[in-house]
């Protein structure tokens, strides 16, 4: 049976092409908010950290309405370190719109997550958005995503994708690029004439795949995915279990379903094959999950999520101000919730070591790892990090690690700086060509080679560069990349920063803190110009005497410090030092921090 009144569609782009935007104005143009509705910008970012920096980390699902067909459309991340999600949620959908940036084309999360729709099968929708950019390049942009499906071994039929000009921002499109749209019509109109309606056998027995989890304090777990054969009911009792068969099968029973309507979860009694559904009552469901009438098992073949690349040692925070901000700060409180993160994230690896006070954590990149972590914080966790480290692998008894493709976009005057420090970093080019007035780089480079790099690009670029990366493959080890450039200034005694100890510091360097700021012997208040370690007393008053000396009592001037952000906090850490993290802190220190212990450990060396 074709259901002719339901079509299922994911939105994939590269991160900030617009996709978020784009799902509003269909929500808006759908009918789906009252004409009096006051309706945030964005309104499917729901998380805090997504509204604040501007991105989409969890896949979502929503529906619109249009001439009596149900469209449920999922937004997804763009960035590659959450690829994890997209990657599953493609298993839900017959066809995916593909969002372009009219004036910077096709990047390399684009590719990524092409390459998997292309890889299922589904029909695919070209968008070239932000039409109304003063650079776009319409005509170059749709060459080079057919240049792209091409690249990719996409089929004949796919090669023959309709192609779309919209502006999110206004809500128009139109299918030719010469004459803006006035209404999104022409998208919805696509969408129904040329994503393929769901073949499903609804007499058949009940089938359903989970494809994502979510959790909620009253219900506990919540599997959203879509039901693939049959009818599932309230109450039913099923069999679940996985298509890898790496846990055994049990019993449970459906408690209640929920439709997804616009932005909210509709109760229900039923849902039929080919339906995207919320369904609670099952304790240990995850992803990948199948269930099945009960007694009638048959496992959907669930795509394997990729691997991680980078990992990091999460551990219990020990240092001399633990305990003061943070409400969870034990290592059971910390080993509960890094094992709860598991349960909605499946890119996520997280591993016990030696010691009870601290785990192993591995995601895809720093990204994916710096947003649990400031997650962890903002719900009043007080946790020590260390260092990111790339996960190695050994292929045919030869080192091997994570490649990075990099797409850089910069002006023409700072190409050479680029390719300088890339090169230092074994970074391999391989593309080069000019967009515009700017010129487009595109790298091989370690992913080792990325850490820290990022904010030396900023400054090399005047702020002007745009960088992004993906996952590429394993290749063997490409040999040693020199460490950061600087080396820290470490606090000498613990007390209170005062202007006169920060005024004589910041002769030895750059400063991370101003007056008033707590510090801990062995806490890092600075950065040296020199590789080595300098150990300064921010914490040192001036000595009163009896004379006054003209000129010497007038006003300290302080350079303004440079307040690092969790990300640049991360980029900076070397081999010996740990991140502390609290709910109102951010604190970089070295692992050991006695300055004779650490003078001794040198000496030894």
């Amino acid at each position: 049976m074709v259901r002719e009144d339901l079509r299922n569609v994911a939105i994939i782009a590269h991160v900030d092409h617009g996709k978020t935007t784009l799902v509003d104005e269909m929500l808006k143009q759908s009918g789906t908010f009252r004409e009096n509705q006051v309706v945030n910008d964005r309104v499917m970012d729901s998380n805090d950290i997504e509204r604040e920096r501007g991105i989409t980390i969890l896949a979502k699902n929503t529906s619109i309405f249009y001439k009596d067909v149900k469209i449920n459309v999922i937004d997804t991340p763009g960035h590659a370190d959450f690829g994890g999600e997209v990657e599953r949620v493609l298993k839900m959908v017959n066809g995916v719109i593909l969002l372009v940036d009219a004036a910077e084309g096709p990047m390399p999360q684009t590719r990524f997550v092409l390459q998997k729709a292309l890889e299922m099968g589904h029909k695919i929708i070209v968008v070239v958005n932000k039409i109304d950019r003063p650079d776009a390049r319409l005509d170059e942009v749709g060459d080079e995503v057919l240049e792209l499906l091409l690249d990719l071994d996409a089929s004949e039929e796919q090669l023959e994708s309709p192609i779309l000009y919209c502006s999110g921002r206004d809500g128009t499109a139109s299918m030719s690029p010469n004459e803006p749209g006035t209404d999104m019509v022409p998208l919805f109109d696509q969408i129904l004439s040329y994503i393929p309606a769901p073949e499903v056998d609804t007499e058949g027995s009940m089938q359903m795949l989970v494809s994502s989890i979510d959790y909620n304090e009253y219900v506990g777990r919540i599997a959203i995915g879509r039901v693939e054969r049959g009818e599932i009911k309230v109450n039913q009792e099923v069999t679940v279990g996985d298509y890898h068969e790496t846990k055994k099968q049990y019993r449970g029973k459906i408690v209640t379903i929920y439709q997804i309507e616009g932005l909210k979860r509709v109760p229900c009694d039923s849902a039929k094959a080919g339906d995207i559904v919320c369904i609670s009552g099952i304790e240990d469901i995850t992803i990948g999950d199948t269930i099945c009438n009960f007694g009638e098992f048959e496992a959907v073949p669930f795509v394997k999520i990729s691997e991680p690349t980078v990992e990091m040692t999460f551990s219990v925070n020990d240092s001399p101000f633990a305990g003061r901000e943070g409400k969870y700060v034990t290592s059971r409180h910390l080993r509960d919730r890094l094992f709860k993160e598991l349960l909605k994230d499946v890119s996520l690896r997280v591993s016990e070591t030696d010691s009870t006070d601290s785990f192993r954590v591995a995601g895809r990149g720093e990204m994916h790892l710096s947003i649990l972590i400031e997650n962890m914080r903002r719900e009043g966790y007080e946790l020590g990090v260390s260092t990111p480290r790339v996960l190695y692998r050994e292929i045919e008894g030869k080192l091997n690690e994570p490649i990075e493709r990099l797409d850089i976009d910069v002006p023409e005057d700072c190409v050479g700086s680029v390719m300088e420090k890339l090169g230092a970093r074994k970074g391999e080019l391989t593309q080069m060509a000019p967009v515009g007035s700017r010129m487009r780089l595109e790298f091989l480079i370690p992913a080792r080679g990325l850490f820290g790099y990022k904010s030396e690009f900023l400054t090399d670029t005047k702020g002007e560069g745009i960088m992004s990366s993906v996952f590429d493959s394993y290749q063997p080890y490409k040999g040693d990349i020199p460490k950061r450039a600087t080396g820290s200034l470490v606090a000498f005694e613990t007390g209170e920063a005062v202007t006169y100890g920060l005024y004589n510091a910041q002769e030895r360097g750059e400063l991370f803190i101003k007056a008033g700021t707590p510090v801990y012997e062995g806490m890092i208040v600075g950065a040296s110009p020199k590789q080595e370690d300098l150990v300064v007393n921010v914490c040192k008053k001036k000595h009163l005497t009896n004379t006054r000396a003209s000129g010497s009592d007038d006003a300290l001037r302080l350079i303004p410090p440079r307040v690092l952000s969790l990300e640049d906090s991360l980029e900076f850490l070397a081999d010996d030092e740990l991140l502390e993290v609290t709910p109102k802190n951010i604190r970089i220190r070295k692992k050991t921090l006695s300055n004779t212990q650490r003078a001794k450990d040198r000496a030894k060396l």
